[in-house]
């Protein structure tokens, strides 16, 4: 950049000043006109022309030469894969998700539940108990823009009983609640294990009886028959959290560390105890209390329990009932007493239970029990309540083992629709219309393409019949459809297509 074309510039400057009538052209002109003698010319007319001022972009005369040198630098190549954690969902992965939650649907449908919502972002609040549990430290929480901590939500259950709190007691009992929410945490990623995953939610409130877990095991177990799985395949296990308290209660422990003890002890069957002696400290608690308790969670069976906490035991009684209602419904040989069983969340009140891979290749499938005591700590009444959380990822991976995975390559396209030339697109228009209204998928050719490409691309997507618009049978009212499995060709009245679509 020379001063010439500061020179050229001020001319062209001064021409558009004298156009919009501005005094003074004349002298920008005039100085424009001097031959410079430094480099410094033009920007002397600017100056004189603007009051003074000239502009960083003018007095810096490598600009051009910066801006350019980008042009030469090497784009960053983005990274296509989703954040770690978390998937992308192709058409055959949605097709395969919508599979599943078909089923979720229809089995919650069964047993009289209706279908609820609520936002992925919550209070971060909501989940912040003091208990120690491994959800608080999985959250993805962050502060927004209105200075509020919020959460995107790693469980629904407090969601729910925010969602009954909020009525005031305005909702009827009982409740028979499900949900397909999406759900975060921020932990390692194994087989199974994700940190984002959709999962069936199940609860019922209002109903303190043991009749109310029996009827949510039902409805798992009717999933797990749905989609071919046996009790070979999948076993319950069962416990009481009740079990726990009464072991605590002869050790001379306060109610108020019950929660936070269950929470240690579910880690127990991840690390060993001297992992969690650090924790034992903090609640004030002795080894010798968690080795009591270890000694009675062993008892895998009602007379080894009801020999280790008395006849009177409520834990053992409630147990018994509850077997005895698995019984009524057909469900007995799908569950296992195993007093080991707590779960990690410190809300549980009453009886607890986990679905597992009998092989033992893959982690808990679903769990949940009962927690009564929940919307109390919300600064509510407490109120009966209990249920499942069911993941998406687990169940996938165990049916991929089993052989139970249907494909899902196919699209669901009934019928791929063409004409054979341009100017009978307008009537291919009209037979897809036909279709559609008559309740078929109808995918119809939108670019002018060979028939040899129209049945690779029906091919492709699985479709059951290509249908050509073709001159000779469309003059006769007709088109011409091809059965893609059999190979089959036939003729078809366009009026009739309606009554075609019916057999098919």
């Amino acid at each position: 950049m020379n001063n010439t074309f500061f020179a050229m510039f001020a001319v062209l400057f001064s021409a558009s000043l004298k156009h919009n009538g501005v005094k003074g052209f004349s002298t920008l002109a005039t100085a424009s006109r001097a031959t410079p003698s430094s480099s410094d010319a033009g920007q002397t007319a600017l100056r004189m022309a603007t009051g003074g001022r000239v502009s960083s972009a003018v007095k810096d005369q490598d600009l051009l030469n910066k801006t350019s040198k980008g042009k030469n630098k090497k784009q960053v190549k983005m990274d296509t894969n989703p954040p770690r954690g978390t998937r992308d969902f192709y058409p055959e992965d949605m097709r395969m998700r919508n599979w599943l939650f078909d089923h979720f649907r229809q089995v919650a449908n069964l047993h009289g539940f209706v279908e609820y919502d609520s936002p992925v972002l919550e209070s971060e609040a909501l989940y912040t108990r003091k208990a120690g549990e491994e959800v608080t430290d999985q959250l993805y929480n962050f502060v927004d823009k209105g200075g509020r901590p919020v959460a995107l939500r790693p469980e629904m259950t407090p969601s729910l009983a925010r969602m009954v709190m909020a009525k005031k007691g305005g909702l009827p009992l009982p409740l028979k609640w499900f949900s397909i929410p999406q759900c975060w945490r921020y932990e390692r990623t194994t087989r199974g294990r994700r940190r984002e995953h959709f999962q069936w939610n199940m609860d019922i409130w209002g109903v303190p009886q043991e009749t109310a877990e029996v009827e949510l095991l039902r409805a798992m177990v009717t999933f797990f028959q749905r989609v071919g799985l046996t009790s070979e395949d999948v076993g319950i296990k069962v416990n009481s959290r009740l079990v726990i308290s009464e072991v605590l209660t002869e050790l001379g422990i306060p109610e108020n560390l019950f929660a936070s003890t269950c929470v240690l002890i579910d880690k127990l069957d991840k690390v060993p105890i001297d992992a969690i002696q650090g924790e034992l400290n903090e609640l004030g608690l002795e080894r010798s209390v968690v080795e009591k308790l270890l000694e009675v969670l062993t008892n895998n069976s009602l007379e080894s329990l009801k020999n280790a906490l008395g006849e009177e035991s409520q834990a053992v009684k409630q147990l018994e009932r509850f077997f005895e209602l698995a019984e009524a419904y057909e469900i007995a040989d799908w569950l296992i007493l195993d007093a080991s069983v707590v779960r990690g969340l410190a809300y549980y009140t009453g009886v607890v239970f986990e679905a597992f891979d009998r092989t033992g290749e893959l982690r808990a499938i679903a769990g949940g029990g009962r927690y009564d005591k929940l919307l109390e700590t919300f600064g509510g009444d407490p109120t009966a309540a209990v249920g499942f959380g069911f993941g998406d990822a687990v169940i996938v991976e165990l049916l991929k083992d089993r052989g139970l995975l249907p494909s899902f390559d196919a699209s669901g396209i009934d019928c791929v629709i063409f004409a054979m030339t341009d100017d009978l697109y307008g009537s291919a228009l009209k037979v897809a219309s036909k279709l559609r209204e008559a309740g078929l998928s109808v995918d119809i050719i939108l670019e002018n393409k060979k028939a040899k490409w129209v049945f690779k691309h029906a091919d492709r997507i699985g479709a059951k019949y290509c249908v050509v618009v073709g001159a000779e049978e469309y003059a006769k009212g007709e088109v011409s459809i091809k059965d893609l499995s059999e190979g089959k060709q036939e003729s078809v009245k366009i009026e009739a297509l309606a009554e075609w679509a019916k057999g098919i």
